[in-house]
């Protein structure tokens, strides 16, 4: 307990953490006069494994039972907390320059996906049950940030309200967009490329590499009736073939490595029309290039990496891309996080029935850790826009808030049915 109590001592200045050791001997850190947060650990090793890297110890003690935090708060509350102390003190874990060097390397060797690593990578996040997703997304399964207009709104209202705003930028126009192909990267359950069709009659290509998320969007579209419009494919986008008008490309970039950026944005450029419009939504870094940390790397994401802003522009301006327009958002994706560990938490036995205790640690764990990041850390989410040539906009970006507005006025934004049911 020694070095992580030299750790804590210098970390914790705002609020107050009490630890109890595995022995029972008592510890605290930070104002005396706050409330307090309570952690404890079951057994002897726990406090060392977490003081030797706090990064990847802290989550596996929590998932593997030997950290506990105490009621009335959770695992959440612990996270928000040590971090919110974190960024005001420079970081938790200074690491020297030999081990800055090591973890940059590690990473980018992890960022190498070619198609079977590619496609192993998807798998390991995305192959978990449809049932355990449904558990605390929205009705249309959207896995990426929310757009919260008002942060009182519901997700179901912030997830309709993101779709439209990724179609206003896409400059589909009701009426003159019917019969425009458009290709969805990374198309999830199928719900961007269903609601695009849907408004204006596009026709839609969606590619993953998540089987179970094309055989679900294949089966919505075939529901839908329009499943001679709107297609999904388990293909790498890299074999994808002929012209688009449109792409979109919505929390994909994350999983294909800085080391294959120019590679992505030369691909997009050849799939893409002249007089084409892409749309890259991604979680992006607030400040230079970094690293993914070891816990994301090992137990979430293999293979990611989120990039700066730099990375992305660089990459666009090398293969032949004009950028059309950038928003930075900012907190959008810490609400949506925020929310969907409520549903899970509210959901835990059915996650631990379908899994074990220890999954659902980890994804509590990974849910939190990544909130704070938009909080307190340097997380954001970047919309790209970019085009080849730029006739292709209008010369303001009116356009952009005048579609969201009237697509927002179309689409009533479902109840939770989850929430739904347990209320009747």
């Amino acid at each position: 307990m020694w070095l992580l109590d030299k750790m804590l001592t210098r970390l914790i200045r705002k609020g107050r953490l009490n630890i109890i050791d595995h022995d029972g001997k008592a510890y605290t850190y930070g104002d005396p006069s706050a409330d307090p947060l309570t952690i404890r650990f079951t057994d002897k090793g726990a406090a060392m494994h977490i003081a030797r890297d706090p990064r990847v110890g802290a989550g596996e003690a929590y998932m593997d039972g030997r950290m506990v935090v105490e009621p009335p708060h959770d695992i959440r509350d612990f996270v928000l907390f040590v971090m919110g102390n974190a960024s005001g003190a420079g970081g938790i874990d200074r690491k020297g320059r030999l081990r800055k060097l090591a973890s940059k390397l590690l990473s980018r060797i992890d960022q190498i996906n070619e198609r079977a690593r590619a496609a192993k990578n998807v798998v390991h996040h995305y192959d978990l049950t449809r049932q355990f997703y449904e558990l605390f997304l929205d009705e249309d399964r959207q896995y990426t940030m929310a757009y919260f207009r008002d942060p009182s709104n519901s997700l179901e209202r912030a997830q309709v309200d993101k779709k439209a705003l990724i179609a206003a930028k896409l400059r589909l126009i009701p009426g003159q967009s019917a019969g425009m192909r458009v290709l969805d990267i990374g198309c999830g359950w199928g719900g961007l490329g269903l609601y695009l069709n849907r408004h204006y009659g596009c026709e839609v290509l969606g590619v993953s590499l998540a089987p179970d998320q094309v055989k679900f969007a294949n089966e919505r579209a075939e529901a839908a009736g329009v499943a001679d419009k709107v297609k999904f494919q388990l293909i790498d986008y890299r074999d994808v073939t002929g012209q688009f008008d449109r792409i979109t490309s919505v929390g994909m970039i994350e999983h294909v490595g800085a080391p294959n950026f120019g590679e992505y944005f030369a691909k997009t450029n050849d799939l893409l029309d002249p007089d084409g419009i892409m749309l890259t939504h991604t979680i992006g870094r607030k400040g230079a290039p970094g690293t993914t940390d070891k816990w994301t790397r090992k137990y979430i994401f293999p293979g990611g990496y989120i990039p700066a802003m730099s990375e992305l522009v660089s990459a666009l301006e090398r293969n032949g891309w004009e950028v059309g327009d950038v928003e930075v958002l900012r907190y959008h994706y810490a609400y949506t996080l925020a929310e969907w560990y409520r549903r899970a938490t509210m959901h835990r036995d059915e996650i631990v029935a379908l899994y074990d205790e220890r999954l659902f640690r980890m994804w509590q764990f990974y849910l939190a850790g990544a909130e704070q990041s938009f909080r307190h850390g340097s997380m954001v989410n970047f919309h790209i826009q970019s085009v080849k040539r730029r006739s292709s906009l209008p010369m303001t970006r009116d356009y952009m808030q005048q579609e969201w507005a009237r697509l927002a006025a179309l689409d009533e934004a479902p109840e939770w049915h989850l929430e739904r049911k347990a209320a009747e």
